[in-house]
């Protein structure tokens, strides 16, 4: 049974019959920041924008900016919630869909390869490659300034247990 995905919480499509040298600037509402902050694990996304250029070359477009957000995230120790200010350049290429491998067939990547996103038919989803970015830069380990009294309180880190597995090991080790 396959199941469809459901739409792109901020979808911006973008014909490649319509590109132009002019900057295209995205800016996500209210709706789509409290789906991707759902969709993302995050506790809020206060503003989600980009300012990119596209450069067609053929089939293929380029894409260059930058990528700014106001986010809410909990700490990866405490759970508290810590505000990111986040300003990044972004890159990417668009490429039609190429005829898919065969599931033995081994692929090599360049480095140019592994940032192109797959479009099919003449218009590609801007707004979904943005989304995709941020996630991408979002630090999945993110820790606050009570992280380590945290770990200390509840013993957390480095410290191995002392159960009988550990005493047993223990037993064995040369000094």
């Amino acid at each position: 049974m396959t199941g469809t995905l459901p739409p792109p919480e901020f979808s911006h499509r973008v014909d490649l019959r319509e590109i132009s040298d002019r900057p295209v600037a995205l800016s996500a509402n209210e709706a789509e920041r409290a789906a991707l902050a759902t969709r993302f694990d995050l506790t809020s996304i206060g503003r989600l924008e980009a300012e990119v250029t596209l450069e067609q070359k053929g089939d293929e477009v380029q894409v260059q900016g930058k990528l700014s957000a106001d986010y809410v995230q909990p700490c990866a120790v405490t759970g508290e919630d810590l505000p990111v200010s986040l300003d990044e350049q972004i890159a990417f290429r668009f490429v039609p869909e190429r005829a898919s491998a065969t599931p033995d067939e081994e692929v090599e990547l360049e480095d140019e390869d592994l940032d192109e996103i797959f479009y099919s038919g003449t218009a590609f989803d801007l707004g979904e490659a943005v989304a995709q970015s941020l996630a991408l830069a979002i630090n999945p380990y993110l820790t606050g300034p009570d992280a380590d009294t945290f770990r200390e309180m509840h013993e957390l880190g480095e410290k191995a247990p002392d159960g009988p597995l550990q005493q047993a090991l223990k037993g064995l080790k040369k000094d």
